[in-house]
């Protein structure tokens, strides 16, 4: 279920079971419900919750994305980016390599297989002969969300605001 501020900004992303304890304490309201789907209980059956809206507005202090392995595997949707591909082992590759004065900055990390940061070594991309298929960047709070998911429910898609 995604869950959204008061003033409909995503917030996160919670279990089916989760959302119906904010629901039933009256602390969010259904935004859309799943057309298929339902919760049923011995007597009564509610809606199945797609989006969530909280009822009061949460502060959520600006908070900068971790810069870790696992979130460059995110933002980077576990593909390569030299080559494109997902198969395991992947790691993290220095774009201008430390040797060279690289540092850890989302802007210098990016994922890569292991032949390809094997194949590139202590070179940078011009000089190994190798390009990279996006320009890293540090992400927002929102792709990370969406990063995280494995496909995103279409009723999501305009509280992500991606098309």
């Amino acid at each position: 279920m995604l869950v959204l501020n008061q003033s409909y900004e995503p917030l996160t992303v919670c279990s089916v079971q989760k959302a119906v304890i904010l629901l039933y304490l009256h602390k969010a309201d259904v935004v859309i419900e799943h057309p298929q789907r339902s919760i049923r209980t011995v007597s009564t059956c509610y809606p199945f919750p797609s989006v969530i809206r909280l009822s009061h507005y949460k502060r959520v202090p600006f908070k900068q994305i971790m810069l870790s392995r696992k979130n460059i595997l995110r933002r980077d949707g576990h593909r390569c980016q030299y080559c494109g591909g997902t198969a395991p082992p992947l790691t993290v590759d220095h774009i201008i390599p430390r040797a060279r004065g690289g540092c850890d900055t989302w802007e210098n990390l990016v994922t890569a297989c292991l032949s390809c940061n094997n194949r590139k070594r202590d070179h940078t991309p011009e000089r190994a002969g190798m390009t990279l298929r996006s320009v890293p960047h540090r992400p927002s709070h929102v792709s990370l969300i969406v990063h995280s998911l494995h496909s995103v429910d279409e009723h999501w898609k305009p509280y992500l605001f991606i098309s």
